[in-house]
């Protein structure tokens, strides 16, 4: 009697490792892949770049493999008590580690009907973490990046964003990780600050810096990066020009531009009623998002409105009212904004923004509110939470003390602690040697 064989793969990128364990484990029997989906993958490393279907698509093509079947967690009791496989098979790396208590579980749950476990050696000289190294240094198309954020959206809780407004700060974005109970947080996309980035080339931040120019640092971020980009589009200016923002920006593979409902000046929001600022009419904000929405030439690119009513201390029931119309108009997300030290009137948007009978991902910007923490903003709906001037802010800080202790001191040994070894700089660049 032919046996039953399951195996769970992520299977990304695909390489003779991972046929080798096809050929091993379909030699025992009947193979069924439980290939891990997106929102399993997403939860403990990043997005695939390929989504569930594509990879699906190239697993059913290997022979051996009779089924591909969804494995929703990294937890395998589900599909082990839905298929009941007389064999797992699994690489020999789980032994030790952070899945030692998988690898427990799983031959705890196969015992229950006389089931094994056979682990087989992992192919030698394959590494995974070098071959998607490799394919970040080919980087990947506008549309592949443009297309990430949703799919992050529809597999994440909470999608995480770090400002970039060059070059390096992308850098810093795309490689930061840390390990943490046997997952690997990183932040899942660039924010694009209007703030940020008129500050690194010393101008004020009133939306004098151009889209041209902004188009350009973008183009330096894309050259060296490969995750998602969300635009801050500020007031988005006029709707004849704002169309032909959204095209700009969709076209080099943008994911999303953030527009703020206020006219005039643009004035930095954390300055709230201090300085002279005036909202939009909700009417004709909502007429931008219409045109915005109109321009775009794909599904997937989004217009997110960015709501200033408690920045301008009008209160949650005009937020709200606002938010209703933009959602009317078509926009494809919210972002609440306020500059207070608490984050209780943001909550209180939430609690009654999340009872509307349509809503659109919820984004916050916890600058002020800093104290806050993530897990609370996603319990309370927040979707994506954006950390919109941190690079920059860090930046300045360090530069301003190097410069001083060298002309303090007549020379720069004192600061080698604080600075990056040249080698290292020689090394930050691939390509540089």
């Amino acid at each position: 009697m032919t046996k039953n064989i399951y195996m769970g793969m992520s299977a990304d990128l695909v390489h003779p490792g991972h046929i080798n364990m096809i050929n091993n484990a379909s030699s025992l029997g009947d193979l069924t892949i439980g290939l891990l989906t997106d929102r399993a993958i997403a939860s403990y490393k990043r997005l695939p770049m390929m989504s569930y279907e594509q990879r699906k698509q190239v697993i059913e093509c290997i022979k051996g493999v009779a089924r591909v079947v969804p494995q929703e967690s990294l937890d395998y009791e589900d599909n082990l008590r839905a298929y009941k496989p007389d064999v797992v098979v699994h690489g020999d790396d789980w032994k030790t580690g952070v899945q030692q208590k998988t690898r427990e579980k799983v031959i705890s749950i196969l015992s229950e009907w006389g089931g094994e476990l056979v682990e087989f050696p992992y192919t030698q000289g394959i590494s995974s973490t070098k071959l998607h190294a490799a394919q970040k240094e080919i980087g990947i198309t506008p549309d592949i990046r443009l297309n990430t954020l949703k799919r992050l959206l529809d597999n994440k809780p909470l999608v995480k964003v770090m400002e970039a407004h060059n070059g390096l700060s992308g850098l810093v974005v795309e490689h930061a990780e840390v390990k943490k109970d046997g997952a690997s947080l990183q932040f899942d996309a660039m924010w694009g600050s209007s703030l940020t980035e008129s500050t690194v080339k010393g101008k004020p931040d009133i939306e004098l810096v151009d889209i041209s120019s902004r188009i350009n640092t973008i183009n330096e971020i894309f050259e060296v990066t490969t995750k998602p980009f969300i635009f801050d589009g500020d007031t988005g200016g006029k709707i004849e020009h704002f169309v032909y923002t959204v095209r700009s920006l969709e076209r080099h593979g943008v994911s999303a531009v953030v527009i703020e409902d206020k006219v005039g000046l643009k004035k930095n929001s954390l300055f709230g009623n201090e300085v002279k600022q005036e909202q939009a009419d909700p009417d004709d904000f909502a007429d931008k998002i219409r045109a915005g929405k109109r321009a775009q030439v794909t599904e997937n690119f989004m217009v997110v409105a960015r709501i200033e009513s408690l920045i301008l201390e009008k209160g949650v029931d005009d937020a709200i009212m606002r938010a209703k119309k933009y959602l009317e108009a078509g926009a494809d997300g919210i972002l609440i904004h306020s500059r207070l030290k608490q984050p209780d009137e943001v909550f209180e948007f939430c609690r009654q923004y999340n009872a509307l009978p349509m809503t659109k991902p919820l984004f916050a910007v916890p600058s002020s509110y800093n104290q806050t923490h993530e897990d609370e903003l996603r319990d309370n709906g927040v979707r994506v939470v954006i950390y919109a001037n941190h690079l920059l802010r860090a930046a300045y800080p360090s530069m301003m003390g190097v410069a001083e202790t060298i002309l303090d001191n007549g020379r720069s040994y004192e600061v080698d602690k604080d600075c990056m070894p040249i080698k290292a700089v020689l090394d930050l660049i691939p390509g540089t040697r």
